[in-house]
């Protein structure tokens, strides 16, 4: 049992620790534990899309021409992005997380277009490996961007951290080496609708990742209705 003296000595330390956990000094390590935690579930999901691919883009002769294009560019665009290196300091530096970000939108994008081809032309349906795989993307990108969400939340949680009072006392001191960590931001192109060109083949068209989408071929016109005379 400790002495009256011994309870003594320890008051102090235990009253500066409850000063200090209470101004919160805590709360930046907290925070970065939080914002590398919710930058490990977006690799986590931009992973299990890169693993995804391969497994159900394959090719198929059954295909039409249009479709083999699209998957083609998938593939690319998917190699692209998994040539991006990523780990913990990306989040704190601007060029290496748009490079990041901007590789992950161009696969979004491609993927965009190969959604159309379900939704433009429905009679396709060439065979069910098709449905599954748009199916298991769709689930896919929905994990993405709550991901995403959930990470935006606690950078902005830490990033604040870093600005406010009391814990801006401690970024300047004790934390003095905490850097503000990069947001997501969204694609340029996220307000315009992929476009795929369900046309005859045309060997000009260029579907490869960053490339203009293609213009959908005019419909015919039918001709005008004879005028009558009047009565």
């Amino acid at each position: 049992m400790p002495t009256l003296r011994t309870v003594f000595r320890l008051l102090p330390v235990v009253v500066i620790a409850a000063a200090l956990s209470g101004c919160g000094i805590n709360t930046i390590p907290t925070r970065d534990e939080q914002v590398k935690a919710a930058w490990g579930d977006v690799q986590n999901q931009y992973q299990r899309r890169a693993d995804l691919i391969p497994n159900l883009v394959a090719p198929d002769q059954g295909y039409a021409a249009q479709e083999r294009d699209v998957l083609t560019a998938v593939t690319q665009a998917r190699a692209s992005a998994t040539q991006v290196q990523v780990d913990a300091s990306t989040i704190t530096d601007p060029a290496q997380f748009e490079r990041f970000q901007q590789a992950q939108n161009q696969l979004s994008g491609v993927l965009g277009r190969l959604m159309m081809i379900q939704e433009r032309y429905p009679d396709l349906k060439s065979n069910q490996n098709f449905l599954a795989l748009q199916s298991q993307l769709e689930g896919t990108e929905n994990r993405i961007n709550v991901a995403r969400r959930d990470y935006n939340g606690a950078v902005q949680d830490y990033n604040t951290s870093l600005r406010t009072f009391p814990t801006v006392i401690w970024a300047k001191t004790v934390h003095g080496g905490s850097k503000p960590m990069q947001l997501f931001q969204a694609a340029e192109t996220a307000q315009t609708a992929p476009s795929v060109n369900f046309g005859a083949p045309n060997p000009g068209v260029n579907f490869s990742p960053g490339s203009p989408p293609a213009r959908s071929r005019p419909a015919a016109t039918e001709p005008a209705p004879p005028r009558l005379p009047p009565p």
